[in-house]
């Protein structure tokens, strides 16, 4: 089992990835350490699909870039949140549901363009 995953923002991008992660997603956000806080950033807890939940860190890179290629993937009810993400004006972009046969699969940007992927659960 995995307890998290991390991605990065741009300093000072904390309210617009809170906006994506808990506005859009409905994830609730979780309190960092205080030590860990001074750095800024924001962790998530990302509901459990038939198993436990976890979390999103998104930690602050002086040198931000967003992640184009590497991604999480996080298992969803992918027509609620591909339906969330578009009504709020993100992509959505299906896979070819023969690259992974049985796998209903989309990709998205969150808010500071990091590629994220959503799998039916």
């Amino acid at each position: 089992m995995i307890h998290h995953v991390q991605v990065s923002c741009p300093a000072g991008a904390e309210e617009r990835v809170r906006a994506f992660y808990t506005g859009v997603l409905g994830w609730t956000e979780l309190p960092k350490p205080p030590v860990l806080a001074k750095r800024g950033g924001c962790w998530f807890q990302v509901p459990g699909v038939g198993g436990p939940d976890g979390e999103l860190h998104v930690g602050v890179e002086a040198d931000f870039r967003p992640a184009r290629k590497a991604h999480p993937a996080f298992v969803v009810d992918v027509d609620a949140v591909s339906a969330a993400l578009a009504s709020a004006g993100f992509p959505v972009h299906w896979a070819d549901p023969d690259e992974i046969p049985g796998r209903r699969r989309f990709h998205t940007a969150d808010a500071v363009g990091n590629r994220i992927e959503f799998l039916d659960g």
